[in-house]
């Protein structure tokens, strides 16, 4: 009786350590927060495809959510600001289609915004502050979109109030579209909010 007790006791243990397998949980939780930290430049001093110009921010993707690095584009001196607001689109939405550099990729940086999109000032009938896409706007994926409703409503190429109004290169309406919290948080999911705009 006393030998079927001590087996007992390293059968106990042994079931013990095994309850230790739960531990694993911590790891588990814990895998999330090597990516956030991933996609974070902030602090390395990278100043990535940088050019001489005026410094701007653009929202690139990492991970689900868009976030900011910042670029430069040029603008020549004493542009009139209807022209500024066009080349500074432009010059945005060049640097938002170009691949991210070595280190930006690293991080978990990427783009959904492609090349050859040109952007031009404002229709006939449009609001004088109209950006027009060579894509139109419907056809392009949620993420470029997000990225570049974020990135221009965020600069010189809008008007400072969190939103741009954006056209494709048919006789459609522009719709002025928003950037939300939700949409920097999951641009795969949210798309920008938006509502038709008529006359200048």
């Amino acid at each position: 009786m006393r030998k079927a007790r001590l087996l007992v006791v390293p059968v106990f243990a042994a079931l013990l350590a095994g309850c230790g397998i739960r531990a694993t949980e911590v790891p588990t939780d814990f895998g999330p927060a090597p990516s956030r930290a991933h996609c974070s430049l902030a602090g390395q001093g990278i100043t990535t495809q940088s050019t001489p110009g005026m410094p701007v921010q653009v929202f690139l993707l990492c991970g689900s959510s868009l976030v900011t690095v910042d670029r430069a584009v040029r603008v020549p001196q004493g542009t009139e600001d209807s022209e500024r607001r066009v080349l500074v689109a432009q010059g945005l939405l060049d640097e938002l289609a170009k691949t991210p550099s070595a280190a930006e990729k690293q991080a978990g940086y990427s783009t959904d915004v492609r090349g050859g999109m040109t952007v031009s000032g404002p229709g006939p009938r449009d609001p004088e502050d109209t950006l027009r896409l060579t894509t139109a706007p419907e056809d392009l994926t949620s993420y470029a979109l997000a990225q570049i409703v974020c990135t221009f409503s965020d600069s010189a190429a809008a008007e400072g109030d969190g939103s741009v109004i954006l056209g494709g290169p048919g006789a459609a309406p522009p719709r002025s579209y928003e950037c939300t919290d939700d949409v920097r948080a999951r641009p795969g999911e949210v798309e920008p909010p938006s509502t038709e705009v008529t006359g200048g």
